[in-house]
């Protein structure tokens, strides 16, 4: 007679491991390190192919005109005796006399204009964003948006207008006669300020809205006044954004070109009517050589100006976010 066995009965299923995510999921392997690998390299090439558009165009529109003020720099010019060849002559050139007297001067009004802005753009910005009004924040940013944008021609043409030898201002207040002449570099001073505070205003206020309220109100409880704050705490996180602040107004005042051009001329010294001269040949013809040094020493300065910052930033960083 055969026995029969009893079913075995299934084994009960575990609650926990329905709570952990149990079920037919639970059961499938676990991905492997070679595909994760694998997963990481595809995620890193789709984001290098979404990025050649933009590297493409750089190196379009900034690589090549960089190759060639570098390359065109140490040539003579086309029609030179010799012909074509390699030199250092542009260069020495673009440092002495003329050339050397107009870059200082641009130097001295880029600074001068960025110190200005920076000392007149902080207090602005703080106030903007300590103000309990958002309509009037709002209204504030939007306006120093446009204004920075605010160049050239027509900025040159309104303070024209307006502070001119025959502005409204000038009259009303009988200017002239106290020794007020917009078209010298203290007039060229107060038009590049036009743009260069509202620029400030919107570079600076991201960092300020970065101070936090612990920090004012631990000095508070440590016995701090208000100048101690602003001296010990607030100054030294912000000095690095003042400084960014102050390189990029430094670049923009130093690379205007139009808005001087049309006021002053050439009664002010400035690299940038220097090497507009140079290369439509209004003093001396076949000086495009020299334009594109003088292009080159300009890059150099800028460089110089952004090589102390980018320390400065990283340190700030830390603070800020």
């Amino acid at each position: 007679m055969t026995t029969a066995h009893a079913a075995t009965p299934p084994p009960a299923a575990d609650p926990s491991s329905k709570e952990a995510g149990g079920g037919p999921a639970a059961l499938a392997p676990a991905p492997s390190p070679a595909s994760r690998g694998n997963a990481g390299r595809r995620r890193r090439s789709a984001g290098w192919l979404a990025v050649l558009p933009l590297i493409a165009f750089v190196l379009v529109v900034f690589g090549l005109p960089a190759f060639a003020i570098v390359t065109n720099a140490f040539k003579t010019a086309p029609g030179a005796p010799g012909g074509v060849h390699w030199t250092t002559g542009n260069l020495t050139q673009s440092v002495h006399g003329a050339y050397l007297t107009a870059l200082w001067g641009s130097v001295r009004l880029s600074a001068l204009t960025a110190a200005l802005g920076v000392l007149l753009g902080l207090p602005l910005a703080h106030a903007v964003v300590t103000s309990r009004f958002r309509a009037l924040r709002e209204a504030v940013l939007a306006a120093s948006g446009v204004l920075a944008n605010f160049g050239g021609v027509p900025l040159a043409f309104a303070f024209v207008a307006t502070l001119g030898n025959s502005g409204e201002l000038t009259r009303a207040l009988d200017l002239t006669r106290h020794g007020w002449s917009l078209y010298s570099f203290t007039g060229l001073t107060i038009v590049y300020l036009y743009f260069l505070v509202p620029l400030m205003v919107l570079t600076v206020t991201p960092a300020l809205e970065g101070l936090r309220v612990q920090w004012r109100e631990a000095a508070q409880n440590s016995g701090a006044t208000t100048r101690q704050y602003w001296t010990h705490v607030a100054l030294p996180i912000l000095a690095p954004s003042l400084l960014g602040g102050f390189v990029l107004l430094f670049g923009s005042a130093f690379a205007a070109y139009a808005t001087a051009a049309a006021i002053v001329g050439s009664s002010v010294p400035l690299i940038t009517l220097q090497i507009a001269n140079a290369l439509s040949g209004n003093v001396l013809a076949g000086q495009g050589n020299v334009a594109l040094a003088l292009s080159l020493d300009m890059i150099v300065i800028a460089g110089l100006v952004m090589a102390a910052y980018i320390p400065l930033q990283r340190r700030s960083a830390r603070w800020l976010h």
